[in-house]
């Protein structure tokens, strides 16, 4: 099968709208009452990013490789609305989808919308983002060419000083560790896994540039910020970070 063979399906239950690719599997998700929430669970900690650079303004310009349901993009197009942001679809059927059902902008000033493949475009454009969020899974659940030491390469070739690329990772996959080994080698060992979620997925954070240090008080008082300012709530990752000893003496440095 390919990436654009399995069919498209729209479910909706207990006031949540969901993406499927012909399976039960969630795609994505958006409650019909907040549109603009991040209803899963692994995009909010995607967002977590947040807590990890501090630097004003940051992110500026953001590349998102896989749009689903649209939940990043249109998290970011609400909250962060100085922030640029490029979204890369394989699928030219979801693009629509996502803007009839599931409350995309339309807005190419701020929300430039590209039908490529997003290997292929990270491997040609010479553009430079603060922010790479990778998330492109097909049917079967798997990243193929995204899982790559090369893609991975060519994602931190493309961030600037204060980068961070963040990935969506399948945690209860056969190939799981291999892929944080791949991600690991491919930026030179600035890379770390945040414990899995209760749904399987774990979000890895990868950097560039300047060194990235920041203690746990330092991110509490930024979940603070954000959930004031978003509304997202940021402190059950700062907590599951503490309870599985994630960050020693307290400090994240990548």
């Amino acid at each position: 099968m390919s990436v654009l063979d399995h069919p498209l399906e729209i479910s909706e239950e207990a006031g949540v709208r969901c993406l499927h690719f012909g399976s039960d599997w969630v795609q994505g998700a958006m409650r019909i009452r907040r549109p603009w929430s991040l209803e899963l669970a692994y995009t909010r900690e995607m967002m977590a990013a947040l807590l990890l650079r501090t630097e004003p303004g940051w992110p500026r310009r953001v590349l998102l490789i896989g749009l689903g349901t649209g939940s990043l993009a249109k998290f970011i197009y609400r909250n962060l609305p100085e922030t640029r942001t490029t979204v890369i679809e394989i699928d030219a059927r979801i693009v629509p989808l996502a803007q009839q059902y599931f409350a995309l902008p339309n807005d190419p000033q701020r929300l430039k919308l590209r039908i490529a493949d997003g290997v292929e475009y990270i491997q040609q454009t010479r553009n430079r983002y603060d922010a790479i969020f990778v998330d492109g899974y097909n049917a079967d659940g798997r990243a193929g060419a995204l899982d790559s030491i090369e893609f991975h390469a060519a994602c931190r070739q493309r961030l600037g000083e204060h980068g961070l690329s963040i990935y969506n990772l399948l945690g209860r996959s056969r190939g799981f560790h291999a892929a944080g080994e791949r991600l690991h080698k491919a930026y030179a060992g600035r890379s770390i896994i945040f414990p899995s979620l209760d749904s399987g997925n774990a979000i890895a954070f990868a950097a560039a540039g300047e060194t990235l240090s920041t203690h746990i008080a330092e991110m509490r008082k930024r979940a603070r910020e954000i959930k004031l300012a978003t509304g997202l709530d940021l402190r059950p990752t700062i907590s599951r970070l503490e309870q599985n000893q994630t960050l020693p003496g307290g400090h994240l440095v990548l």
